[in-house]
């Protein structure tokens, strides 16, 4: 572990070298159109680069790309032991670059330095070793027939792989797609946030570094209604994987329809009920995992456990746990400062859209217990501390709407059913949390809450074999684990006459 100051990070910072041209065919190039657009970090406010602000000509160029390699076999044909060893050169050039890449993070996005080394560039490298890993584990089947018939069942890459991915989390959002995608064969064209491209544009230098052959990865940087447009309305790309808000993933959608019917992959927005039953076994435990819930990345998660469902009986002594956790460890800092645990939100839009959900709270008559505000002695106007609304009416926005910022929504609640009926009543269905020591409770909760995920006595559990996906509209597919092969291979069926 690394044991930089903020200072050794600030002058670090200053050297970087930042890659600020689109990935196409193997090489940095600029934009068709020479546009850039400025790339300003949410740490300081300085200009971290022009980067090259791509456009449907741009995504003609890669999608093109993409498809020679494809078509020409220099990926797909490869002996999956020989993309396997590529695959697993390149996590260890993610680790061996892990800092270069957290600073990367966090000058793009605003993440603490500690979370950026400690999370998100191992994650990232962890989930490209896995599904490495992988690529050789997973068989092709034999139908039974009759004795004159030969039936085979075998899994094939689906081709052009066209992945958009989100700010919060933009290594390892991305490496969660390109693990399994470049496992099974694909070439793929990423597009990354315009809020965070600076990661997957090293990344993309990386895979070359690594050995993936030239057009296999290209990474095209620029704005949703241009580039992002490009790619989700090509007539040539096979499938599409998003990770973001639900209302672009609908976006999506509609795009496919209306052109090629590629197969579309969302994982969406979420408000997630974190329930804390009065027999949680350890009410302490439980009040620091909700700070942790709400105030890690910021709150900038699609999990975040946003709402606090807590029994009644418990629930104003509970909430005071909360705020003291909230108090004694989340307060937001320099994001270059390693012992920060709070960094900066990505952007001026963002805080005025957590700002707006503040000011909402308070109209609709929520009780504000913390928060509430911008830090006011800070050097930076983006620290946003974690905010807490109690006496919250399950239909108030800030208990329907996605805040994507650091702020909970508690709701009290009388017995069982009641609970699950608050935790079930959203349009989202990502991820929940039950609290209790009753086991038979547990069981019952887990298969009545409507989440692709269901934590119990902990809060964000699992690891890369466990699927992650949602329910409604949070989307469909998983990724993480086998089944996110799924995603990425079409099935054929051969029938031989022996």
């Amino acid at each position: 572990m690394t044991t930089m100051t903020a200072s050794d990070w600030r002058a670090r910072a200053e050297g970087l070298a930042i890659a600020d041209q689109a990935f196409i065919d193997g090489a940095y190039v600029s934009s068709r159109s020479g546009a850039t657009f400025e790339k300003i970090s949410p740490v300081d406010g300085r200009l971290l680069a022009r980067v090259a602000s791509c456009d449907g000509e741009d995504a003609d160029l890669a999608v093109a790309a993409a498809r020679r390699a494809f078509d020409d076999g220099r990926w797909a044909r490869q002996a999956p032991a020989a993309r396997q060893a590529v695959l697993l050169r390149l996590a260890a050039l993610i680790e061996a670059h892990a800092e270069e890449l957290a600073l990367l993070e966090t000058l793009d996005m605003g993440k603490p330095i500690g979370d950026a080394l400690a999370v998100d560039v191992p994650a990232a490298a962890r989930a490209i070793r896995w599904s490495a890993e992988a690529i050789d584990k997973i068989y092709d089947e034999v139908a039974p027939t009759p004795e004159d018939q030969l039936g085979l069942v075998t899994r094939e890459p689906v081709g052009v792989v066209a992945a958009i991915v989100p700010w919060n989390f933009p290594l390892m959002m991305a490496c969660w797609k390109l693990g399994p995608a470049l496992a099974t064969g694909n070439s793929v064209v990423l597009k990354p946030s315009e809020k965070s491209p600076l990661s997957a544009l090293r990344l993309a230098a990386l895979a070359v570094e690594a050995g993936l052959p030239a057009g296999v990865l290209n990474v095209l940087p620029g704005f949703g209604h241009t580039a992002g447009q490009g790619l989700s309305r090509h007539q040539d790309v096979d499938t599409l994987v998003f990770t973001g808000s639900t209302r672009i993933g609908r976006r999506l959608m509609v795009d496919a329809g209306e052109t090629n019917m590629k197969r579309v992959w969302l994982e969406a927005g979420g408000k997630s009920p974190n329930i804390v039953f009065a027999d949680a076994p350890d009410l302490e435990e439980a009040a620091e995992a909700a700070a942790a819930a709400i105030a890690f990345n910021q709150g900038e998660v699609c999990t975040a456990g946003t709402r606090l469902l807590v029994e009644n009986s418990i629930r104003e002594a509970f909430v005071a746990r909360v705020v003291a956790a909230l108090e004694r460890h989340w307060r937001p800092g320099d994001p270059l400062d390693p012992a920060t645990r709070v960094g900066a939100l990505v952007d001026g839009t963002q805080l005025e859209t957590v700002l707006g959900y503040i000011e909402a709270g308070r109209a609709e008559g929520a009780t504000l217990r913390l928060g509430g505000a911008p830090l006011a002695d800070a050097s930076c106007a983006l620290l946003v501390p974690p905010t807490v609304f109690d006496d919250v009416a399950p239909g108030m926005r800030i208990a329907q709407e996605e805040i994507f910022g650091p702020v909970l929504s508690v709701i009290g609640f009388d017995d069982f059913d009641e609970a699950i009926a608050i935790a079930n009543d959203t349009i989202y269905g990502l991820a929940a949390a039950v609290w209790t020591r009753d086991l038979s409770k547990a069981h019952r909760a887990a298969r009545a809450l409507r989440a692709g995920s269901v934590w119990v006595n902990q809060y964000d559990g699992g690891d890369m074999t466990a699927p992650f996906g949602g329910f409604k509209q949070s989307g469909n597919g998983r990724d993480k684990s086998l089944h996110a092969f799924d995603k990425y291979t079409e099935l054929k069926a051969t029938w031989i006459k022996l």
